[in-house]
Formats: structure tokens, sequence, C-alpha cells
């Protein structure tokens, strides 16, 4: 299938990795379908890319890259929702907000990570309770927001 977007233009992408959001993404509900759209190869940033709306495009990547110390339990309810019941299934990303004046200054969103189930493509963004990480966590150590 062909999409358009406004970042990428028209970009050809398999049906079967499109990824049904069972519950929106904060401040987007009606839109359910994404995609990841690498940004480069070997690059730390992938993008989430709606299906249904061209112009939506989440930066998005994984703490891990950028030696942030970051573990949260999926509440269960959440969990089964998507049917995830293993963590080889699960795909977990953080969406990235990248100043166009000062890329360095980027932060990542730890409070809300987007889970998926690579096993039935299903995914949502949980907003993690009794938790002290930020939701807007700076991503270059050097850098202050």
């Amino acid at each position: 299938m062909n999409i358009n977007t406004e970042k990428f233009g028209e970009i050809s992408i398999d049906d079967n990795l499109i990824f049904d959001f069972v519950e929106p993404i904060i401040g987007y509900d009606g839109l359910r379908k994404y995609v990841l759209v690498e940004h480069s190869v070997n690059s730390a940033f992938k993008w989430l890319q709606s299906v249904e709306r061209p112009d939506l495009a989440f930066p998005v990547t994984s703490p891990a890259f950028f030696d942030i110390d970051y573990q949260f339990e999926i509440p269960t309810e959440k969990a089964d929702k998507i049917d995830l019941h293993s963590v080889e299934s699960l795909i977990s990303l953080n969406i990235v907000t990248i100043p166009s004046q000062n890329p360095k200054k980027s932060t990542i969103n730890l409070l809300a990570p987007i889970i998926i189930n690579a096993a039935n493509k299903q995914g949502m963004q949980i907003i993690l309770s009794n938790s002290n990480y930020p939701v807007r966590c700076p991503l270059f150590k050097d850098e202050t927001i």
C-alpha cells in the first residue's frame, strides 16, 4: 500500500506492518493506524507516521539509546487490551520533542510511553501512574531545558 506523508512524500508500506492503536495517542482521538518509518539507517530515531493523516508523524526512540535508566510496569488491564503476555513481543517507544532552533535541547516523554504488541500489531500510549518520570526529560546529558 502507498500512503502520502508530509515528511516523506509518498511511501510504500507493507499492510502487515501497520499498527492498530486500540487507545489513541493523547490528543489524537480517532487516529488508530500508524507505521514506523526509519529516519535513516542505524539512526536512534524512527517516525511513528499516521496512516490516516499525512501531516502527523511523531519522532520516537528508545531511552536506552541515550543511556537513560528507564523501567516501568504495564498495568494488567492495558496489557490485556493489546493481548500482551510476554516481554518478547513488546515494542516500547517514547515520543521525542525536537526544537527546530536547537536540536541539542531535545526531550523525551518518559511519563507516557507507547507500547506495541509486535505479535498482533496492536498498540497504545499509556500514562504511567505513581511515576516520577518527566514528560520532558533531556535527551542529551549536558543540556537542560
